[in-house]
């Protein structure tokens, strides 16, 4: 995918002696090191990154990390001390007020914590006031708020003033409001997090969904690393304002880049963010159209289990074969493997995420079969591949 948002060498500076404190920051000095000594307060330090257009890029990080700063040097609603924030190839950091000001109303939107809603409007008056701002006429922007609160399910809460709404209503209105502009970028800064947990997994679902219709660029804040594993499709961790690691859910849970980033996914709830492909094992397999009986028995006796997948040429997955069958089969003299597959094998895509299977996976006398869109067999789950994902270990079985 092509590359929408390139942030490089982005730096904030809070205080008075900037340029003192950024000679500091080049000869390798901490945070508190410059604090000490010059009294300003390094917000960023020199961040790298470049967020693909079409995707979910997480920055997280504890409280002072530099998260909530970096993402408002986006659309400087904070000034950067130095570094730039390219949309599309143009710098943001170089443009005059006319400049930014389209930029904010036509390529970007922002969706606070506090949901910031109009107290005395009602929901859709609060989701035409950006459309208003920019002079939109009001039957244009009255059929845009109306269409993108039909995005959040709010359609017959239009009249409805904000206090009547639930927090989960009001932040799907704060989300209606973003996407009436129709946004290239969706800026999300701790969107989701003074909701109660059950709403605010409502939310991320209902963002993810959102996101399978629109393809919007969405740049997420949060300091919940299961939020972010779950919504993210790249995540960047930031500590004292420095970038830590970024890479995708798979990567920082099997790679941590440090002790920080370790401590970081040690209490993480894996089963959101693996997959039925992250833990699926290799299958041991007879090809119904070549092999009979004895290579049957031969595989199973060699990998010491009592059942093959039976697969064709293009490895489309037929069933399985107990060992069993396998032997009345070679005692009858019977050269032919077909009459023995059973179709009883459970079956699963390989995006599944592992928390939907946890309990079939646990209970089934038959190892899933993990399938791709044309019934292929890729692999099987088997409940010591499954133990060894959640614990963070890898286990190597054969089967």
């Amino acid at each position: 995918m092509p590359t929408k948002v390139e942030v490089k060498a982005l730096t904030k500076i809070f205080g008075k002696r900037v340029k003192a404190a950024q000679e500091m920051l080049k000869q390798g000095h901490t945070k508190a090191e410059i604090l000490a000594a010059t009294g300003a307060t390094v917000g960023v330090d020199r961040a790298n990154f470049q967020v693909e257009e079409g995707e979910i890029f997480v920055i997280m990080g504890l409280s002072g990390s530099g998260k909530s700063t970096t993402i408002r040097m986006l659309n400087r609603l904070i000034n950067p001390t130095s570094g730039s924030v390219l949309i599309d190839g143009e710098d943001i950091a170089k443009m005059d007020k006319a400049q930014l000001q389209a930029v904010r109303r036509q390529k970007m939107s922002m969706v606070f914590q506090s949901f910031a809603l109009l107290p005395n409007r009602t929901v859709q008056q609060n989701v035409e006031f950006g459309l208003e701002i920019q002079g939109v006429d009001k039957a244009t922007r009255a059929k845009q708020a109306l269409d993108a609160l039909g995005l959040v399910g709010l359609t017959d809460y239009a009249d409805q003033h904000p206090d009547q709404l639930s927090g989960g209503m009001q932040q799907r209105v704060g989300l209606a409001r973003a996407f009436a502009n129709d946004p290239e970028v969706l800026l999300m800064d701790e969107a989701f997090s003074a909701l109660d947990p059950l709403n605010r997994r409502d939310m991320q679902d209902e963002l993810l969904d959102l996101q399978e219709n629109l393809h919007k660029t969405i740049i997420f804040i949060s300091h919940d690393l299961n939020e972010a594993l779950h919504i993210g499709d790249h995540i960047m961790i930031m500590k004292d304002g420095e970038v830590v690691q970024i890479g995708t859910p798979e990567e920082i849970l099997s790679a941590p880049a440090d002790d920080y980033v370790e401590r970081f996914i040690e209490g993480v709830d894996r089963s959101q963010v693996y997959t039925a492909g992250n833990v699926m094992v290799r299958p041991t397999t007879v090809n119904i159209q070549k092999g009979g009986p004895r290579l049957a028995a031969r595989r199973m006796r060699e990998n010491e289990i009592s059942s093959v997948y039976a697969v064709d040429n293009a490895r489309h997955l037929l069933g399985i074969i107990d060992a069993k069958d396998v032997r009345q089969a070679i005692a009858s003299g019977s050269e032919d493997i077909r009459p023995l597959v059973q179709d009883i094998v459970p079956t699963t895509h390989v995006d599944t995420p592992l928390a939907d299977l946890m309990d079939a996976v646990s209970s089934t006398p038959v190892p899933y079969a993990v399938v791709d869109d044309d019934n292929r067999l890729l692999g099987i789950i088997i409940r010591g591949a499954v133990l060894g994902a959640l614990s963070g270990n890898e286990v190597n079985v054969n089967v």
